[in-house]
């Protein structure tokens, strides 16, 4: 029996780039009342009977795109950075879990409440909002209320300036004319409703503004990922790519915050097709900077919050 856990959590994948299996995933994630908020009266047969049968062919041909010899990217690199926080934490059981699909956040923390007497569940978004965050606390609280949840850390110093010197050393190997800071984009009908998420993450582009070597009037702050007829947070990532491609801005830097592993949202919304996108209209070259993923020192990060948390 050892003293302390550590449950990582991400927002999961479909287990393989199949439209069966994408189809099974999108019915959990999108039918999830935290990730969507219409009546669900009004939802789920909008949900069965149009998004799933349209949007789960096209979803299998992106995620085949991205698609790793190990399995899905995201599945990929949070087991790698898993290891890695276990090898720094000998004493600890470290496990992964995810809020969609397999491994679940019940079962891990079954089995982990066998071997372990205290667990302490970190959400791997670095911002709080309804959509991914809340689902998690939902689970583990269901699961045992007890369990303390470490929620969000993107105000963290040692995370800033981990980020920060991420984006310095990428800006330096290019003559970039503009760095995007783009983060997931939520509803602004969830903003209105009280979630803090916009202000947090005007928060953490301030805090890196102070951090990097780039010029305020070099860094423009986007959401992306805008899902659905209602309007979203913005500006958008992709209207911003356009209008500096018409303006004649030819080569940018974008980092998504919002992700610590890569995924389908940086490796093919932003790796290819916002990239695609901005050639079209001019641009040269649009470079995606991987996500933290398995870096060293991400680790290092985890095990100095869970420990300061213990």
């Amino acid at each position: 029996m050892k003293d302390n856990g550590l449950l990582l959590v991400n927002l999961g994948s479909p287990s393989t780039p199949t439209t069966k299996d994408i189809r099974d995933y999108l019915q959990e994630f999108l039918g999830d009342p935290n990730v969507v908020t219409m009546p669900r009266w009004l939802w789920k047969p909008l949900l069965k009977g149009f998004i799933l049968p349209f949007r789960s062919p096209r979803s299998a041909s992106l995620y085949r795109n991205i698609w790793l010899d190990e399995g899905s990217p995201l599945m990929v690199y949070t087991k790698r950075i898993t290891d890695k926080v276990q090898q720094l934490l000998p004493d600890w059981d470290v496990q992964m879990a995810m809020t969609y699909g397999q491994p679940s956040i019940p079962e891990t923390l079954h089995q982990m409440k066998q071997q372990c007497r205290h667990i302490t569940v970190l959400s791997l978004f670095p911002h709080y909002t309804k959509s991914t965050t809340d689902s998690i606390i939902e689970q583990v609280h269901e699961y045992d209320e007890h369990i303390p949840i470490i929620d969000r850390f993107a105000d963290n110093e040692e995370y800033l300036n981990l980020l920060a010197n991420h984006i310095n050393k990428a800006w330096q190997q290019a003559n970039y004319e503009l760095l995007f800071i783009s983060y997931h984009g939520i509803p602004q009908s969830m903003v209105k409703a009280g979630d803090p998420y916009q202000a947090e993450t005007q928060q953490t582009t301030n805090e890196l503004k102070k951090r990097l070597v780039i010029p305020n009037h070099q860094i423009k702050m986007v959401y992306q990922s805008k899902f659905g007829p209602m309007p979203w947070l913005q500006p958008y990532l992709s209207q911003s790519l356009l209008e500096q491609a018409q303006l004649g801005t030819k080569r940018v830097l974008v980092v998504s915050p919002s992700f610590v592993a890569d995924c389908l949202e940086t490796l093919e919304e932003d790796g290819m097709q916002n990239a695609q996108l901005f050639s079209d209209h001019g641009g040269e070259k649009l470079t995606m900077l991987p996500s933290l993923n398995d870096d060293p020192a991400f680790a290092k990060f985890i095990v100095h919050l869970v420990q300061g948390q213990a």
